[in-house]
């Protein structure tokens, strides 16, 4: 049996910070799998297949770990452990000063390894009956070569044309939030959001105007998109579903099928009509002339060294990847970085003043990405504290030495915390204190370049990621040159660990119209 090696930091609990909610475990010889009352550590070491015996903890409050560990400094507040699981053996070691090495860039053999292996299987099964063996999930040479063919597709050049499309989603958005303004009511970010995120998406990738912000959930394709980001992140969180006979045999495993169904019939019939009007090369320069190239006419164009194209089936895989990594992720990086605003008004008010200068009177933002330093810098802020992935999981093809001597097997499972690794106190100073100033380049230039990863790093990095900034810079502009952003100071966000970062309860803000002069 393989081993699991989880690499867990956590400098808040997810949920409150009430005795409730304090983390707490107990494994017998029985057990199937770790019971924690606090679901943040519950939902990475449950469900693996594995059955430990060995492991016995208690945390309250500011008490210090109490096992057959080695003295550590972690507490509620900042853990961090890696626990091994081997057949029927759990195993805890301290690893708090582990990982504060590597992130003062004393020690990054491990973490340049671990970015360049293969992604965990165990992690990303449940997406994969969904988005097939696209980029997110697939190894070796068939990894590289996809690659190798998408990179053309997020050139500066390429997601340059994006930018009108984000906009139009953007603006649709926020006419809708008129009806918000100036009411001293809060309202519920995410799921506005989303569908923006989702109409935006559709445009770039298929050239497809949903109409899904106005039209709600009348278009089967956009109703299937959702009810698979939902039924993910159920089974995500549903422990008995992590088994594929149990979820399968379930009516959520049924709606899962039936939704997987109409994507892929949709996504499908897009290609087959797409390659058509791309038959002959006369009919690809009218369309040319007519409209930027769309991520599928790339992936359709796309050729290796030997003039090979991607299959059919590939194209499918790549553009249900994208559209899967596109969306929930953009719209939950973006509705944290609102409701980070909403909290901080001073930056906010910087914010707008570069925007309203960078656009000089105009209502696109085409040209003006990079005339906006700070608002990128409190989007760079926001990811930090709020990152859309909050863990990493990697399998190992060969062993890696850690710099005490320690190995680990090839074949391992290896996880960390995104959500950890950018509130480390000893490479953050005041982590949960919003400050954007810590993007200043001299201030980055001081750091390891793994101390700040929202969209992972090394080889197997988000090929997406200026796509992703380049929308994240377009939303938070034009929403702050319509809009003052207030905090809702009864209504919280309770941050919950999902494949995605979400809020238990939602992201909750107040919007005042800007006066036209500001």
């Amino acid at each position: 049996m393989s081993s699991l090696y989880l690499i867990i930091e956590c400098t808040q609990p997810w949920v409150g910070s009430s005795v409730e909610h304090q983390l707490s475990g107990c494994v017998t010889a029985n057990s199937n799998c770790l019971g924690f009352a606090c679901e943040d550590v519950q939902y990475l070491v449950a469900g693996c297949g594995f059955k430990p015996t060995l492991l016995n903890f208690t945390y309250m409050g500011e008490t210090a770990l109490n096992t057959d560990l080695k003295s550590t400094n972690s507490t509620l507040m900042k853990l961090s452990l890696l626990i091994r699981c081997v057949k029927t053996e759990w195993r805890a070691v301290d690893m708090a000063s582990f990982l504060d090495l590597f992130l003062k860039n004393k020690c990054n053999t491990f973490l340049v390894s671990f970015l360049t292996e293969p992604k965990d299987d165990l992690a990303y099964r449940f997406i994969e009956s969904w988005i097939g063996d696209g980029l997110l999930v697939s190894k070796g040479q068939k990894w590289f070569r996809h690659r190798r063919l998408l990179t053309p597709g997020f050139h500066y050049d390429v997601l340059k044309a994006y930018i009108k499309p984000m906009s139009d989603s953007t603006k649709t958005m926020l006419d809708k939030w008129e009806s918000y303004a100036n009411t001293d009511k809060s309202f519920e970010l995410f799921e506005h959001v989303s569908l923006m995120t989702l109409d935006s998406i559709l445009k770039c990738a298929f050239s497809h105007n949903s109409n899904c912000q106005t039209e709600g959930g009348t278009n089967a394709y956009i109703k299937a998109v959702y009810e698979l980001s939902n039924l993910i992140n159920l089974r995500f969180r549903t422990f008995p579903y992590h088994s594929d006979l149990i979820f399968y045999l379930s009516p959520h495993g049924y709606r899962h099928r039936k939704a997987c169904s109409v994507t892929h019939s949709h996504t499908r019939e897009v290609i087959r009509k797409r390659k058509e009007a791309l038959k002959e090369e006369k009919e690809l320069d009218r369309i040319q002339a007519k409209r930027n190239l769309d991520f599928l006419d790339i992936l359709l164009l796309a050729r290796d060294e030997n003039q090979q194209g991607l299959s059919d089936e590939d194209i499918r895989a790549e553009v249900d990847t994208f559209m899967f990594e596109g969306h929930d992720t953009t719209a939950s990086g973006l509705s944290f970085i609102l409701y980070s605003l909403a909290c901080h008004p001073e930056h906010q008010k910087m914010c707008r003043e570069e925007i309203m200068q960078a656009l000089e009177g105009k209502d696109t933002m085409e040209e003006d990405l990079s005339k906006i330093p700070y608002t990128t810098m409190c989007i760079k802020e926001s990811l930090r504290l709020y990152p859309p992935v909050p863990g990493m999981n990697r399998k190992t093809t060969k062993p890696i030495t850690f710099f005490d001597g320690r190995t680990l097997p090839a074949g391992s499972f290896v996880g960390t915390s995104v959500y950890g690794i950018h509130r480390n106190a000893a490479v953050w100073e005041n982590p949960d204190v919003f400050d954007p100033l810590r993007f200043l380049p001299e201030n980055t230039s001081r750091r390891s370049p793994h101390a700040f990863v929202p969209f992972s790093a090394g080889p197997r990095n988000c090929i997406g990621q200026n796509f992703a900034m380049n929308e994240l810079k377009v939303a938070t502009a034009l929403t702050l040159k319509k809009y003052e952003l207030i905090e809702d100071p009864t209504c919280k966000p309770k941050i919950i660990p999902r494949l995605v970062l979400r809020s238990l309860n939602g992201i909750h803000i107040k919007i005042r119209s800007v006066e036209p002069n500001m």
